[in-house]
């Protein structure tokens, strides 16, 4: 049968890894190849309460015999394991008759190294289970969890209403409601172990036994590594995931959107092992025998580097844009539950100048709808009310320039600029008229100086 034709039978054992880790299987392993004694994959699995060892060997050929069940039977007596074992043979083929049998006879037998078989048609059940594309040995990605896109125990606009709260000059209850919309984008946590040792003549001179763990953005093109704010959204969120819906969705937002997964977990594992190859090479100086002194690059090997697991998940993008007047504020977050990681701010933005960012003073004016710094805001002379500096009509009045919601305002204000005593027109530009008062006393206290008098 035409399944897995292309791979290598240590791609093969790579892949087998891989669907053990999708089936639920823990601690997935690859033995050392070089010393592989029968057993090409290691596993665990909790059984009632108890761990269970699997030693599984993997055969990329046509037929597997009876001396192959045999060797692995011996290979998981000598185990060291503290707790029972077990054994499994899967191949791309089948398994001649008396390799049943003697599985067979193990089971009947109630041997304490009992061996399951997996054969080719097996495989084809496990890959409609899995997502497995038997023609490339790829291993698609089936996903339809999602962290939560706003938080249940409150209104999906509350994320907004909140982030209003310290605008003045505006209550966060007087919003329009906000156009929302959710992209749900694909991203999957990798947790990998990388074991290397390296030695000369000389002993070990460098020596890697790390854990990593790494969220990537899974969308098409090459994946990227999500910043560590994001990686924190969604780790710390994976236990409260909940049904990507589509439907129940478009009953709270006012567009959804989904989006794939650009590669096959298969790829995503690939592309792990290799950062994590080029992340952990690096050159040792050390001292030889002779004691001379050398560089040595210290690369780990692919198959050092074991990936642990590979977790799919959706992320949500929440973008909402609120329209006030003549401007549009959008405010824009990944989410899971209450919990979110601010994108994009256009609340905490002043319309008129580069200032951002929640530490400022952002005023709202409700003649044009900006959000302006103070910097752009202004006191309407009429109204005593903020006015932007972008919308405000102005006018001179005893040298000093006064800010007006229109025309109107204006006029309205001229005439009553006409009818002020003088004292009053002076008061319109409080500093010229308190120079003016020192002035006076100055030139006062001067001539009674000069007069004699004082």
């Amino acid at each position: 049968m035409a399944v897995l034709d292309d791979l290598s039978g240590f791609e093969f054992e790579d892949l087998m890894e891989d669907v053990f880790r999708n089936l639920g299987y823990e601690n997935v392993r690859q033995a050392e190849r070089t010393a592989d004694e029968g057993r090409d994959v290691i596993m665990e699995e909790i059984v009632d309460g108890t761990r269970r060892a699997i030693i599984v060997e993997c055969k990329h050929t046509g037929t597997v015999g009876r001396p192959v069940v045999q060797k692995l039977h011996s290979a998981i007596a000598t185990f060291d394991f503290d707790g029972p074992k077990r054994g499994m043979v899967a191949t791309t083929g089948r398994f001649t008759n008396p390799a049943e049998e003697y599985a067979d006879r193990l089971q009947r037998n109630d041997d304490p190294y009992p061996i399951e078989l997996i054969d080719g048609e097996d495989l084809r059940e496990i890959a409609d289970e899995i997502g497995l594309d038997l023609y490339n040995g790829r291993i698609e990605i089936l996903c339809d969890e999602t962290l939560r896109p706003y938080d249940p125990a409150a209104d999906v606009d509350a994320p907004v209403q909140e982030a209003f709260r310290d605008i003045e000059n505006i209550e966060a209850a007087d919003l329009p409601v906000p156009h929302s919309q959710v992209t749900f984008r694909p991203v999957v946590a990798i947790t990998a172990d990388t074991n290397s040792v390296f030695e000369t003549s000389v002993g070990v001179i460098h020596r890697i036994n790390d854990r990593t763990q790494f969220v990537v953005h899974a969308e098409r093109g090459h994946p990227k590594v999500a910043d560590d704010e994001v990686a924190t959204l969604v780790t710390e969120n994976f236990h409260a995931t909940v049904p990507l819906d589509t439907g129940q969705f478009t009953e709270v937002f006012d567009d959804v959107d989904e989006r794939r997964f650009g590669q096959t977990q298969t790829e995503y594992k690939e592309w792990a092992v290799d950062r994590l190859q080029d992340y952990h090479t690096t050159t040792v100086t050390y001292t030889g025998d002779n004691n001379v002194t050398y560089n040595k690059t210290c690369e780990p090997n692919l198959s050092d580097i074991s990936v642990q697991s590979i977790e799919p998940v959706y992320l949500p993008e929440v973008r909402q844009t609120t329209e006030i007047l003549e401007y549009s504020y959008p405010y824009e977050y990944y989410a899971a539950g209450p919990s979110r990681v601010t994108l994009e701010d256009g609340i905490h933005r002043c319309v008129h100048c580069e200032t951002s960012g929640v530490d400022e003073t952002y005023t709202y004016c409700p003649n044009c709808g900006a959000i302006a710094c103070d910097t752009h805001i202004k006191t309407e002379r009429l109204e005593g009310e903020p006015v932007c500096t972008g919308c405000a009509v102005t006018e001179r009045f005893a040298l000093k320039r006064k800010y007006f919601y229109d025309e109107e305002n204006l006029d309205a204000f001229r005439k009553e600029y006409a009818e002020m005593p003088l004292h009053e027109k002076a008061m319109e530009n409080k500093l010229l008229a308190g120079g003016s008062v020192v002035a006076t006393l100055l030139l006062v206290v001067g001539l009674l100086v000069i007069g004699g008098i004082i």
